[in-house]
């Protein structure tokens, strides 16, 4: 074979040759220019021209950080009144906790909320009596209209937009995490509230998040409507702020350490 055969198959097949001092390669292709260098905050949201706010939060775990309103230190009951017709509220006081004082009626703190971040705990009592909603009930109500449902929810079958963590009768918990009667269980809530326009219609619903024990059992779930016993949920044009209120079901459920902050 002459050289002259050789080198054009090294060339076709890409191969090299090496023969009398020559060497032969197959013709690469050129190289890519460089790309231009990326702008790493293309695709960014602009930044808030000032730094988040500084929040020290609480010591302890549950604890109330330093923006919070603190509803329920454990000593008195001097920002909560009757919840009907006002007046000072006559539920107990007793080892840090306030205890529903059977047919006092419900309480309502003197200050109105409209969206915050509230922390409850709160503990059914023990031995537990009765069944089904007739055991630890009571209830946590936002601007006193909107329910989630308190209740001894541990080996307790009731109907389940009823239980424990309900948004009462419109949304049952995503899982049970009730603690046993007597235990110390703890909501925490973020709770946004309703708008309505100028004719009394709603026009945004209102909204519940709900942590039980530490575990997500509400998430952002449009309220119905106010809460009822009877029939079906309504919406009802109201103030933009009222109070909260704590229910009174006959039954001596406990509640400490209540606080919250304005969102």
């Amino acid at each position: 074979m002459s050289l002259n055969r050789v080198i054009t198959r090294a060339v076709v097949t890409g191969g090299a040759l090496v023969a009398a001092g020559v060497f032969v390669t197959a013709q690469q292709p050129a190289a890519a220019p460089p790309a231009a260098p990326r702008d790493p905050h293309a695709n960014e949201v602009p930044a808030p021209k000032n730094p988040p706010r500084v929040v020290v939060p609480g010591a302890a775990v549950g604890a109330a950080p330093a923006d919070a309103v603190v509803l329920f230190d454990g000593t008195d009951l001097s920002k909560w009144e009757k919840e009907k017709g006002g007046g000072p509220a006559e539920w107990t006081v007793a080892d840090g906790a306030m205890v529903v004082k059977p047919g006092t009626g419900g309480i309502r703190t003197k200050q109105a909320f409209g969206d915050v971040q509230l922390h409850v705990e709160w503990a059914t009592p023990s031995p537990a009596h009765g069944s089904g909603q007739d055991r630890g009930n009571s209830g946590v109500f936002l601007q006193s209209t909107y329910e989630v449902q308190v209740l001894d929810s541990f080996q307790n079958e009731t109907y389940w937009h009823g239980s424990a963590g309900s948004v009462y009768k419109q949304y049952a918990p995503l899982v049970n995490v009730s603690r046993k009667p007597g235990e110390w269980q703890v909501y925490d809530i973020v709770y946004h509230a309703p708008a309505f326009n100028e004719d009394g219609r709603v026009t945004k619903r209102a909204t519940f998040t709900v942590f039980h024990n530490g575990v997500l059992i509400q998430d952002h779930v449009e309220v119905m409507g106010v809460t009822t016993n009877e029939g079906p949920p309504y919406y009802k044009a109201h103030p933009d702020k009222l109070p909260i209120s704590l229910q009174d079901h006959s039954h001596l459920v406990r509640y400490r350490n209540i606080w919250l902050r304005e969102l």
